[in-house]
């Protein structure tokens, strides 16, 4: 059973609510970006009074959720460039830093998987001295929602259980 495209976007924006800090920026007129959401998490561990910090962690996500009917190679690889041109400048690698992700969503009412093949080929990982500083690693995920469908590459293969949740969380509320 099909999924409506904007009603599927709600319980997506909703589901990063409770984590994430969401962001309605402005793209070029050609990119379909409907949000960005970020999260940021930092543990530590102290002794006896928090000026003496034993060791500290720092985990980042910036997640670009595109929305289209369909979406081209060309799409496909324009909107990934994006969200990696926009993400990678807000890494602050430092000794605490273990990483930063920028997450690609696609989500669109059919998909063809030669279409986003190169989604699904593309990988893309930078350490920051020698990771010591931690690394970055680029997720990516498309929704076909005419046949639920998840395609993900390699570094993203857990959003497909992401996805599945997503769409029992939507048969519930239905």
């Amino acid at each position: 059973m099909a999924i409506e495209r904007q009603k599927f976007l709600e319980i997506l924006r909703e589901s990063y609510c409770a984590y994430y800090n969401i962001v309605d920026m402005e793209a070029p007129c050609d990119i379909p970006l409907v949000f960005r959401a970020d999260y940021f998490s930092r543990s530590e561990k102290y002794w006896l009074d928090k000026k003496n910090v034993i060791w500290g962690n720092e985990t980042n996500e910036y997640a670009y959720i595109f929305s289209a009917p369909e979406f081209t190679k060309e799409l496909v690889e324009k909107c990934t460039d994006f969200a990696l041109n926009d993400g990678l400048p807000r890494v602050k690698p430092h000794k605490e830093h273990q990483y930063t992700n920028v997450k690609v969503i696609f989500i669109a009412d059919r998909l063809d998987e030669k279409e986003v093949k190169p989604m699904m080929k593309r990988e893309f990982t930078k350490s920051y001295k020698f990771s010591f500083h931690g690394f970055t690693n680029l997720l990516s995920g498309a929704v076909a929602l005419d046949t639920q469908e998840i395609f993900t590459n390699r570094a993203g293969h857990g959003l497909a259980s992401f996805f599945k949740k997503l769409f029992a969380v939507r048969e519930e509320k239905t």
